[in-house]
């Protein structure tokens, strides 16, 4: 689930991207972008992301994996 603590615009996430990033690897948790004040995307590292698709692959979907 997404922490509604954890919403940014994508402005802001542009202009501080190396902090966001490095908050992303540490917290291991999704970042929900704005748009015009409107929900967009969601952002997350890539081993969260992973850990996803392979828990999701673990239900019998195809597994996929992220390259870097």
């Amino acid at each position: 689930m997404i922490d509604l603590r954890e919403v940014r615009s994508v402005t802001e996430f542009q202009r501080n991207i190396k902090d966001y990033v490095g908050h992303l690897k540490e917290k291991k948790t999704p970042l929900l972008l704005t748009v015009n004040g409107r929900a967009e995307p969601v952002v997350q590292d890539a081993e969260s992301y992973q850990a996803l698709l392979d828990r999701l692959g673990a239900g019998g979907n195809r597994r996929r994996s992220v390259k870097a």
